[in-house]
């Protein structure tokens, strides 16, 4: 595999939880924000604005149940919210969670187009599958399509979707009031698709938009889901637990790009981590060790329970971790989950911890020159092309990673100083479709 070794700039994304990352985070912060106040997030898009993010993700869920936590128990709709967004800021990208398994190719191309429109070409879809069998209750079903079912049907809709985009060609808007035409009929054409789980006539009732499709991110980690992703996806979100891990997926993924015909640099892999950041360390280690004081092991316990599909309150808390089977629950964190527990030699009481802490992901505490040097040594090792960063608390740990990281990342060569292009797309770096 070869990939460009010329310097490169860190590609951050902000993942947006409205009260804090950390499950603990809430009780620590001076402003506890509302997630259902638009006024509060687009303070915080404003505020990774000025901190020149790359982009603002919104993740969802479709079940109050999963976490019961106050970002998961009440949300607005994401691509309402990013339209509310769009309108209050300028540059930022605009990215919102949607699952293909309970929704439709038409529907969801039509509001992906129409939010890359408002925001004039900042918009992307993290495509997901959905896992939860409450979930699938919510949508008329008792259980839940298994793991290559739902795979299956997230490739076709995607298709579907790319094919709906492409509909609408270059200068298919050519208004002359002279002969009274408005369209070029020609540049207007029906996909006429018919497959397995869909059959869509087309063409989208919606003109191309400025990116002439939205970014597509894509997160799974199991071998489906990573075949998946080499094949269509843009940006990355993985979860990596040390530099050795993610190197290995790393190039796993870029291989997988190219064996795709796809060009690697033209796939950018984001590992998400929460950042405890300090203006000393002891500032920082304190910080962390409050916020894990604060943790509800039950909470923790509930939340590992629905990641592994399986009731873990039936054995002791602090005896080892159970062995988990990969069934058809969300693989790819399963496996992290249990692999981290293994390494560390973690009880089950400790990884309840680390999973209603952090929610499986990586932690850095330190300073901003700590955090820096690990962000630099994974980009230069082939670990990650960028982060996305979980602040524990909202929004003082972003205003601090804003206030410290970003100037620090700036000062090594490794972050932009200003946002170079008005689309998304080309300021990730990614080519025009």
């Amino acid at each position: 595999m070869a990939t460009s070794q010329q310097q490169r700039h860190i590609r951050l994304g902000l993942f947006v939880q409205p009260v804090g990352q950390h499950v603990s985070g809430w009780r620590l912060t001076e402003k506890l924000g509302d997630p259902t106040d638009i006024d509060w997030l687009i303070t915080l898009a404003k505020k990774a604005e000025a901190g020149k993010f790359d982009l603002f993700f919104v993740g969802d869920a479709l079940a109050t149940s999963m976490y019961r936590l106050p970002s998961t128990m009440a949300r607005l709709e994401p691509l309402t919210m990013l339209s509310a967004l769009a309108v209050n800021t300028k540059r930022i990208g605009l990215a919102a969670t949607a699952s293909t398994t309970f929704s439709d190719p038409f529907t969801m191309a039509r509001s992906f187009s129409s939010l890359d429109h408002i925001s004039r070409g900042r918009a992307a879809w993290n495509v997901v599958t959905s896992f939860s069998t409450d979930v699938a209750r919510n949508f008329s079903r008792s259980d839940m399509p298994n793991h290559a079912e739902r795979y299956a049907r997230a490739r076709e809709f995607l298709e579907v979707a790319e094919k709906l985009w492409a509909g609408w060609e270059e200068g298919a808007v050519q208004p002359n009031k002279e002969t009274g035409s408005y369209f070029v009929d020609e540049k207007i054409q029906p996909i006429n698709h018919q497959g397995e789980h869909f059959q869509v006539q087309g063409p989208l009732n919606i003109t191309r938009s400025p990116q002439g499709r939205p970014v597509i991110i894509e997160a799974g980690s199991s071998a489906d889901g990573q075949k998946l992703a080499a094949e269509t996806a843009e940006v990355i979100f993985t979860a990596s637990a040390s530099l050795e891990e993610a190197q290995t997926f790393y190039r796993s993924q870029k291989d997988q790009v190219i064996a795709a015909g796809r060009n690697p640099d033209h796939v950018v892999i984001m590992p998400g981590v929460m950042p405890i950041v300090g203006r000393t360390r002891e500032e920082a280690k304190a910080l962390w060790k409050e916020l894990n004081t604060l943790v509800d092991i039950e909470n923790g316990l509930r939340q590992l329970s629905l990641r592994f599909s399986m009731d873990l309150s039936q054995f002791p808390l602090d005896g080892p971790v159970p062995e988990v089977p990969l069934g058809e629950g969300n693989q790819s964190r399963v496996k992290l989950m249990t692999d981290m527990a293994k390494r560390e030699n973690l009880t089950l009481r400790e990884l309840a911890a680390v999973a209603a802490g952090s929610r499986g992901h990586r932690v850095i505490v330190g300073t901003a020159e700590d955090i820096a040097d690990d962000f630099e040594l994974w980009l230069k090792e082939g670990g990650a092309d960028g982060f996305n960063i979980m602040p524990a608390i909202m929004s003082e740990q972003l205003d601090l990673f804003v206030e410290l990281v970003i100037p620090e990342l700036r000062r090594r060569g490794l972050f932009r100083e200003d946002y170079a292009f008005a689309t998304l797309r080309e300021n990730l770096g990614l080519p025009a479709v």
